[in-house]
């Protein structure tokens, strides 16, 4: 549903209230505007941050990160690894329960890691470490090495997209390439399925026997509280609309406002505008290799040559204060930080483009865009379309909605038959802080991320990467790995960004987070 003005909103809300008459009239309520709608379900099918915040609501973890993004302990009580690091005993809190009431069991996380690393990169490569996973009893479970590995805590913990979270054996039985249809969970709040209307209102519920832990909440770490009894994602793709809603009471947070708003939110009293990942995130542009024109790896560095940075950051954000242009793949300010590789590339150079695609005979094959109408990146699609025109490319852009590119993305068909050639999409920093945890720098053929990349030298040395624990080695092999990119692209990184939250000073105790989450937030009435 297109909201386009306040009396919408308004009807919206009401019938919201109205579809939630069975609930208690006293229940406190936290209405919140996400930036995006949510349709699939399923957080380990897609990388969409839409579908994992919705994965946080819901689902718990084994380890999660705090605020200086180190990992520590969630659902796992107690952990410990041999003298010969082969072998970590990970033994499960006690009382933790699922949402239909069913204990949490070491046999539920051993099928739940088994489906998340089939599909994530890190996970993928934890497994290929991996000789067994065995449950020992109801609440401790073991993970046994082929070879020492350096990142298996971090793996376990690992804070975005995909989230090792933990669903019943049931449930993460299902097939890796198939959607799930059940979704309970044993996280702090439970999805209200039954008062889902798509494109209009998603519903949650406190879990009232969730068991938070004792520390204090430190970012998606600690003790998760619930302090409101139900919460309320409201779908407005308007962000005007959404603004007035805000600035009237109507709703009480709105995730990502655009940036030329904020002076006007920040003008009203009743509002703080607030940046809760101050690590920021990273405009990217993927590319899809299995079919012409990016199949080849000479005509994907011409898009390179033809793309630059600045073009996005100016459209989407247009405030220096809260963009930055950098080159690094693994985040500038970070260990990781280089522009080796890229020095000459991202500067729409374009008659460097059109020179590799005549050297490489591109024939007119057209550069399919997915073009999502209904988000901040995603509007960010025509410039690509322009920028690649400009280097020599022939350009089909297909707009739709964001839901709609999700699904379309996953699809390998040839471009005739409903695929696709390149897509516009951003990554919190936090997933890209090193060559493992950034899906879009697998090479791992059928088992990389959307777009298949396969790179058997890119494979060698993130292997070689996993199994280091020295500091400068790994410098070293981050180094090489962004070379290569530059040299087989997986996609093209456009710049880093922040975008803060907006929300009705009666609502406090956001956590600073790579994720926006709403356990320990409280509202005042």
């Amino acid at each position: 549903m297109r909201v386009v003005n306040g009396r919408a909103v308004k009807w919206m809300l009401a019938a919201a209230a109205a579809a939630l008459m069975s609930t208690s009239a006293q229940a406190q309520t936290l209405r919140v505007v996400m930036h995006s709608d949510l349709k699939i379900l399923d957080p380990i099918w897609t990388t969409a941050y839409i579908v994992r915040n919705h994965g946080y609501m819901v689902y718990d973890t084994l380890f999660a990160v705090d605020d200086k993004l180190a990992v520590q302990p969630q659902m796992v009580e107690a952990w410990k690894v041999s003298d010969d690091k082969l072998v970590y005993t990970f033994t499960l809190r006690e009382g933790l329960k699922f949402h239909d009431g069913q204990p949490v069991t070491s046999e539920d996380c051993i099928a739940s890691l088994k489906r998340w690393a089939a599909r994530d990169a890190m996970g993928q490569k934890l497994m290929e470490f991996t000789k067994e996973l065995r449950a020992v009893n109801a609440r401790t479970f073991t993970l046994t090495l082929k070879e020492p590995y350096g990142l298996v805590l971090e793996s376990l913990g690992k804070p975005s997209s995909l989230v090792p979270f933990i669903m019943p054996k049931r449930v993460a039985d299902t097939s890796p390439g198939t959607q799930i249809s059940e979704f309970v969970g044993s996280g702090p709040f439970v999805f209200r399925r039954d008062l889902w209307r798509p494109g209009e209102t998603l519903v949650y519920e406190k879990f009232k026997d969730y068991k938070p832990r004792a520390e204090p909440p430190s970012a998606l770490s600690g003790g998760k509280h619930v302090y409101v009894d139900r919460l309320e994602w409201i779908n407005i793709t308007d962000p005007q609309t959404a603004a007035n809603a805000l600035m009237n009471g109507e709703i009480d947070l709105l995730e990502q406002p655009l940036i030329e708003m904020l002076p006007l939110l920040e003008k009203d009293k009743n509002i703080q505008v607030i940046d809760f990942n101050p690590l920021g995130s990273q405009y990217s542009f993927r590319f899809n290799v299995l079919h012409k024109p990016f199949d080849n790896p000479k005509i994907r560095q011409a898009a390179l040559y033809a793309l630059n940075q600045k073009d996005f950051l100016l459209a989407a954000i247009n405030d220096p204060k809260y963009y930055k242009e950098c080159k690094a793949l693994f985040i500038c300010g970070t260990p990781f930080a280089t522009d080796k590789g890229f020095e000459d590339k991202l500067n729409s150079n374009f008659a460097k483009s059109k020179e590799i695609l005549k050297q490489e005979g591109y024939d007119g094959t057209p550069v399919v865009l997915l073009f999502a109408t209904d988000t901040n990146t995603g509007r960010l699609t025509p410039i690509v379309k322009s920028l690649l025109e400009r280097g020599g490319f022939v350009v089909d852009m297909q707009a739709m909605d964001w839901q709609t590119v999700l699904s379309r993305r996953a699809r390998k068909e040839p471009l005739n038959a409903g695929g696709w050639s390149g897509f516009m999409t951003a990554w919190v920093s936090a997933d890209l802080l090193n060559p493992i945890v950034s899906s879009f720098v697998s090479g791992a053929c059928d088992k990389a991320a959307i777009g298949w990349p396969c790179d058997a030298k890119l494979e060698e040395l993130r292997d070689a990467f996993a199994r280091t624990t020295d500091d400068a080695k790994r410098k070293e092999l981050a180094e090489a790995i962004q070379v290569r990119v530059s040299e087989y692209p997986t996609h093209a990184n456009l710049g880093q960004y922040n975008v803060p939250m907006a929300r009705r000073t009666a609502v406090t105790g956001n956590l600073e987070s790579p994720a926006p989450i709403f356990w320990n937030v409280r509202k005042k009435e």
